[in-house]
């Protein structure tokens, strides 16, 4: 496979969660540094960040750098008196509900938004490759138009990337892992790749990654995420090192060790997927050419 171009078919292989904990990142670190990762999506409200954002930096030459954005884990960087009274942002299930029954205020989120976006560049020293988030909040309903407006109004050219959690249904049911999941978050994502495009941004052509968090090997798994893959076609995924710093808040952290074990040894993987190849100042918007 070329690097350094989005050609068809490209598989872009991106750890999620990047600075939620040392052992996580670490292992998220260890992996690029092998070229087995495509990107790294990072979470910039832990205390993490900063110290991980001066590290992963360095990698960005062999590495997409995205920005995670979080609104459903630990506390928020300002005040959220509607979203988080507590200080803690509510867990995904809970911020939907509220969504839906129309109970959050969108101009405290776009805020929120805004304020990791600058911790992101303050820190890492560059703008984001591209932008997801955690529990793909990004795509909950009045989220994403928060998203997508601050995101024009600071790349009022486009050019970044935003995720599209959906795929096609025929391709979710045919992996067999996890369609469930995959099926629900892709009815919600409806529209989210059309508005991301029609303000300029790129998106993925094809997702998949949900996982069953052990019911199934992830060695299994990714065999199966790697079937009916699409153009310029993410695949999530959540490996680190064993790290008990969560505790019950990282419901997934028995399952991190497992994906970065298949992940480190599967011997196509580097041969599988797509990095980026920069060239000159690395400081540059995006990593993307142009599809």
């Amino acid at each position: 496979m070329s690097h350094g171009s989005l050609a068809d078919h490209s598989i872009i292989l991106c750890a999620d969660d990047f600075a939620m904990t040392e052992g996580i990142s670490e292992g998220i670190l260890a992996l690029a540094k092998a070229r087995r990762l495509s990107a790294a999506s990072a979470i910039v409200t832990t205390a993490h960040w900063p110290t991980q954002a001066r590290t992963v930096v360095r990698l960005r030459n062999q590495l997409a750098l995205g920005l995670h954005l979080n609104l459903t884990f630990g506390p928020p960087l300002g005040p959220m008196p509607n979203l988080a009274p507590d200080g803690d942002l509510p867990r995904p299930e809970i911020l939907i509900r509220r969504i839906l029954s129309g109970r959050v205020d969108l101009a405290e989120i776009a805020a929120e938004i805004k304020r990791q976006l600058h911790r992101f560049e303050s820190q890492a020293g560059c703008p984001p490759d591209f932008v997801d988030g955690h529990h793909h909040a990004h795509i909950f309903p009045g989220v994403r138009r928060a998203v997508i407006t601050v995101l024009k109004q600071r790349f009022p050219l486009g050019g970044l990337l935003l995720r599209d959690p959906s795929d096609n249904p025929i391709s979710i049911v045919g992996r067999g892992v996890a369609a469930g999941k995959a099926l629900g978050i892709g009815m919600l994502a409806a529209g989210f790749g059309k508005a991301a495009t029609a303000s300029g941004f790129r998106v993925n052509a094809g997702f998949s990654g949900y996982s069953t968090f052990g019911r199934i090997s992830f060695a299994r798994e990714l065999d199966a995420f790697l079937r009916f893959t699409g153009t310029r076609h993410i695949i999530m995924c959540h490996p680190g090192f064993a790290d008990n710093e969560l505790g019950s808040q990282d419901p997934i952290a028995r399952s991190r060790p497992e994906e970065y074990a298949v992940l480190s040894s599967r011997p196509d993987v580097p041969s599988l997927i797509w990095r980026p190849e920069r060239s000159g100042d690395v400081s540059d918007q995006c990593c993307w050419a142009n599809p």
